[in-house]
Order: structure tokens, then sequence, then C-alpha cells
């Protein structure tokens, strides 16, 4: 199965088996509060360079999350978005709890955009599946629902199969749906890598969808974070993942590897381009 994402231009397909595409993560207030405090001056400098940092190093698709205590993201997304894509062509992952900055965002954006995220409960489903619908965006759909978070893969399968059902019905392309099978911290439960893992198979075999997740949040409060998020994403990518949120500048050497060891680089010549492109000049 083939998600297909665009920028002005640019497209990017996402496809079920490979090679991997990377959704960069960093520009995200969250633990930086330079960022924070630059947006709240309405100064996008550090947004676009830690946009060009991270298609310099990898990322595919960006991921745009501008929310912050205080914020007016419904204002602040979409002059986001513009400025991104005045300066780069790549496609955009649209991430914000807020359905109404989403619907902002998706007004000025060209191309085709992905929404990051719906998830299995009521308010969720009925708040953004018409958008995505209304401006032909793509969907990941979180593996939670009104019950909150299971543990259980066999239930988030289903909850993935609930938010595939309700995106056709209202409208949205099978294929427009990535799922995120949830990513939780192992220090917190030494199961919750197993159970991502697991998931990540079931949606895999049963569903045949693209699957995300947020690669870095398995080994948050623990050292080497580098190496925990390393051995977990040539997992994940064995087990079905295609297109994870991360830090490209810490994870595509892994992504790399991990497509050439699976058969889907041939003659490693994107390996060894990513490899020769780190080298000093």
């Amino acid at each position: 199965m083939q998600t297909i994402l665009k920028g002005k231009t640019r497209e990017v397909i996402i496809d079920t088996y490979g090679p991997v595409i990377i959704i960069g993560e960093s520009i995200n207030p969250t633990r930086r509060k330079k960022l924070v405090s630059t947006l709240q001056e309405n100064d996008f400098s550090l947004v676009l360079e830690l946009a060009g940092s991270q298609i310099k190093a990898g990322a595919d698709v960006l991921d745009v999350n501008v929310g912050f205590p205080g914020v007016d993201d419904v204002k602040l997304l979409p002059e986001t978005v513009k400025e991104l894509q005045d300066h780069f062509d790549v496609p955009l992952c649209l991430d914000s709890p807020n359905p109404h900055a989403v619907e902002a965002a998706l007004k000025v954006s060209a191309g085709k955009c992905l929404i990051n995220s719906v998830n299995g409960e009521e308010k969720s489903l009925n708040a953004l599946l018409p958008v995505a619908k209304e401006y032909g965006a793509a969907i990941i759909g979180l593996c939670m629902d009104d019950d909150g978070i299971t543990h259980d893969p066999e239930k988030r399968l289903a909850i993935a199969g609930k938010i595939i059902e309700r995106a056709l019905r209202a409208g949205i392309k099978e294929e427009d749906v990535v799922i995120d099978p949830l990513a939780m911290a192992v220090s917190a439960d030494p199961n919750a890598c197993l159970v991502t893992l697991e998931t990540i198979k079931l949606v895999h075999q049963k569903l045949g969808h693209n699957i995300t997740h947020g690669a870095s949040n398995i080994s948050f409060g623990l050292p080497d974070r580098e190496s925990l998020n390393a051995a977990f994403m040539a997992l994940a990518i064995y087990n079905g993942l295609t297109c994870p949120i991360a830090n490209p500048e810490k994870i595509t050497a892994a992504v790399r590897a991990a497509d050439l060891v699976l058969g889907r680089d041939d003659f490693a010549l994107r390996f060894v381009e990513y490899f020769q492109s780190r080298q000093p000049q």
C-alpha cells in the first residue's frame, strides 16, 4: 500500500515495503525554549534553520508542531506552514491537537499534508476526519480510544481497524490512513517495546497499512538514548514500520542500514550516498 504526500511540487511515496521514509520531528517547542521565544516574537528563523538541517540529514517529510502554553496556534500554525513552504519544497505533517489550527493550516498549505494525529476517541474522529476529507489530507491513526491506552496488541489492532473503517466511511481513501501503534517508554514498562513491536507486526500483516510512531519515545529517561533508539528502530522496521517520526540527524544512519540489510537498497547506493554526505568536504 502506498501513501502519497506532496509539497508544492515534490512527491513522497510511503510504501509498506519500503524504503523507509523519515518524518523529521525537530520543529517542536517541547524542550526547545529558544523555539518558543522566537515563535512568540513571530521570528521564523529558527524554524527554517531546523527545517533545513533536518532535510539535509535525511528527512523526507517535516512534522510541524508550534504548540506551547498561551500560543494562538490557529494563527501560528498556518503562518509557520507558509514560511516553510516559501523556502522548502517538502511535504508537511501538521502536528496539533486543535482541529481548528489543523484546518487553518490546511487552508494555506500547498500539496498534500499528513495530519498528526487522529485517534479512536469519538471526539477526535468527529473533529478531524471531516477536515481531512475536505482538504484531501492523509491522517495518522493513533491506537488509543475512549478507554485510554491498552497494553494488549490485539486491542490496539482493533482500534486501528476502527479508525480505518471510520475514515473510509468519511470518504478518506484507505491508503491515506497511516497507523501509529504507540511507542511507550521502556523505562516505565519493560514490556512496552514488545507490545509496540507486536502491534506493528499485526497491523502490517492483517491490515497492510503504512506505520509510524515517535521513534525516540521508547528511550525516555534512560542513558545512551541513541543506541536504544537505533536498536528499536531496526526491529520496528523489520516488523513493518515505514515512516517513523524522528530526528534524522540521529536516526538516518540506522534507517539506511536497516533498508540495506532488508534488501531495499540495490548495490547499497543510498547507504553509501548517505555515508558520503556526512563526510567533511
